[in-house]
């Protein structure tokens, strides 16, 4: 799985031009990824602001909104890919444009229903 990490509002600061550039980007990955068989799943997650947060507290569970964490960066989606290798994974990470605006590609295996991964 390749989580998308990128800082909240990036494209907001850009140009037209350049998010224009920057989305279709993306899509020619996911074309590329749909056309070699790579591709097995993706999605784009809503704001941050959207988001509630269920933890224990004090022996209770609790809901708040928001993710409670301070960083410069959010996750911001998700591919699934079918790769021969984790390099491969890597490498489509790499051409992932939001790395470039300060963003980052988490590159991690999913567990088999076993769960011999842990």
């Amino acid at each position: 799985m390749l989580l998308i990490w990128n800082r909240p509002g990036f494209t907001e600061e850009l140009t037209e031009q350049d998010r224009t550039a920057l989305f279709g980007e993306v899509d020619e990955i996911m074309k590329e990824l749909t056309e070699t068989g790579e591709l097995v799943d993706g999605q784009a997650l809503a704001n941050p602001a959207q988001t509630l947060t269920v933890r224990l507290v004090g022996g209770s569970t609790e809901v708040v909104d928001g993710p409670f964490m301070e960083s410069k960066e959010q996750f911001a989606g998700y591919l699934t890919v079918d790769c021969d290798s984790p390099q491969r994974a890597a490498e489509i990470a790499a051409l992932w444009p939001d790395v470039r605006f300060g963003g980052a590609m988490e590159v991690r295996p999913i567990m088999e229903q076993a769960g011999t991964e842990m």
